[in-house]
């Protein structure tokens, strides 16, 4: 059995899904479609509505029902709490996370 560094590796591989993230995020596979550019929040920091790149504001259950139809690039809908909820796809760039966006 070869000996190898898993640490070393695992770095490697760490390294590689940023760059693969990146180029990702910033390719036009999903130019037709809306993407979320700034979020509304309440006093308890919650995110309650969002903005698109179009320049539309959307209240949390629209955003979340066009999530789900697919019509708004890099997000996901998960069920969690009892709830569906919007997230930013997991993809390693923390300034793209609906919680770092501008607010509007």
């Amino acid at each position: 059995m070869e000996n190898k560094n898993f640490e070393e590796v695992y770095q490697e591989y760490r390294q590689q899904g940023t760059i693969d993230a990146k180029a990702e995020a910033t390719s036009d596979s999903n130019s037709e479609l809306e993407h979320i550019v700034a979020v509304r929040k309440n006093e308890e920091d919650d995110i309650i509505a969002f903005k698109t790149n179009s320049g539309r504001e959307l209240d949390y259950l629209t955003a979340l029902d066009e999530a789900k139809a697919g019509k708004i690039a890099h997000v996901d809908v998960f069920h969690k709490y009892g709830r569906d909820i919007i997230r930013s796809e997991p993809d390693g760039i923390k300034d793209n996370n609906l919680d770092q966006l501008p607010t509007f």
